[in-house]
């Protein structure tokens, strides 16, 4: 008899663990919708917005990027990757890690809201295959928008990315240099069941969930 309550005991504790960690991804996917909603209503960022996410490859929206130190730094972030194919329609999110160390950060902690509108097959493949810890070497150009940069289409024209962000003079270089891009294959598999590759999300999307249908409709809009 111990040992079946031991067992039911454990059984309660996996099965709670589990809802946490499905929790913790629909809330991710919930603060992404909030961050492409308010970047998108902000007149700073509306327009060009709209146009870039009509003409997208795939988005990356970081809704808590941190970065922050004195001279030698750091920025984290968890956000979700979502890749459009020919007819338009936009995958199920898959969840990815930002991760980089830097020099000359300002002193101090800051936390934005980051979306990153991929244009490019090439764009989308360094994030995919994680090339940016190369640095300028992944031969990807970044445009930024806002944080200090200016918002003006003509000085960005032709780049594979996009980035916006609501966080004044977090952004004072290329925003994704040295970064690591890494696939959180738990909270994937947290969130679909099974262990679905990043390729299985995106491309052959053989998962999917309609917990994301509103993230898919405001980048559709």
């Amino acid at each position: 008899m111990p040992r079946l309550i031991a067992l039911v005991l454990a059984a309660f504790f996996l099965a709670g663990h589990a809802s946490a960690q499905v929790t913790d991804q629909t809330m991710m996917v919930g603060k992404a919708v909030t961050v492409v909603e308010r970047l998108r209503a902000d007149p700073n960022f509306s327009s060009q917005m709209t146009n870039l996410l009509g003409r997208a490859r795939a988005v990356l929206v970081v809704p808590d990027l941190v970065k922050g130190g004195f001279i030698l730094g750091a920025q984290y972030g968890t956000g979700v990757l979502l890749a459009r194919d020919g007819g338009g329609r936009w995958s199920g999110p898959a969840f990815y890690s930002v991760a980089a160390g830097s020099v000359g950060l300002q002193i101090g902690l800051q936390d934005a809201e980051t979306v990153y509108i991929i244009m490019s097959e090439g764009g989308l493949k360094a994030v995919v295959d994680n090339q940016f810890k190369a640095g300028a070497e992944a031969g990807v150009a970044v445009a930024v928008v806002g944080a200090g940069a200016s918002a003006n289409t003509t000085t960005n024209v032709g780049a594979d990315i996009y980035a916006f962000s609501r966080s004044v003079g977090l952004y004072g270089g290329a925003t994704l240099d040295g970064a690591g891009i890494l696939p959180r294959h738990s909270w994937n598999s947290a969130y679909y069941g099974g262990n679905p590759t990043p390729e299985d999300i995106l491309f052959s999307r053989s998962v999917d969930s309609r917990q994301a249908d509103r993230l898919r409709d405001i980048l559709s809009r």
